[in-house]
């Protein structure tokens, strides 16, 4: 009897792991990036309606027709280049952060205790990537 009570304990723990395992799965980390870091200014839509894009000197652009302004093809290495910021300028003069300096310095503050055992360039590849995955699903909006 009590083998039976602790086998069914055990099922019953097993199957709630799993649920558990199966909610976490379904974080989407490129929406989050984005609702965190980009929805101020472009919008949770991502159309470029966020409520300090008109703070911007120039507004920011509906990250939704990407692709259509570029003939279907969503200009993945450009996005990349203006996201991670180290040699594009976006919007004319940068009114969009640096996410690669963000990046690197959110990573740190959050790492701190791994003292520099963590390759912080892949983690920016790593945070810019989940973006670009998610602004390929926005597009056609």
């Amino acid at each position: 009897m009590k083998f039976a009570t602790l086998s069914a304990s055990c099922l019953a723990l097993a199957m709630c792991s799993g649920l558990v395992f199966a909610q976490q799965a379904k974080t989407d980390m490129g929406k989050r990036e984005f609702e965190a870091n980009c929805a101020s200014c472009h919008g949770m839509d991502g159309r470029g309606n966020g409520p300090l894009g008109n703070l911007l000197r120039v507004g920011p652009p509906d990250l939704t027709q990407l692709a259509k302004k570029n003939q279907g093809i969503l200009p993945m290495n450009r996005l990349y280049e203006v996201i991670e910021g180290g040699t594009v300028a976006a919007h004319g003069t940068r009114d969009m952060p640096i996410w690669g300096r963000e990046y690197r310095i959110d990573d740190a503050e959050h790492l701190k205790e791994a003292r520099g055992n963590y390759d912080a360039n892949a983690l920016v590849r790593a945070r810019i990537l989940l973006l670009l995955e998610y602004l390929n699903r926005l597009q056609g909006r």
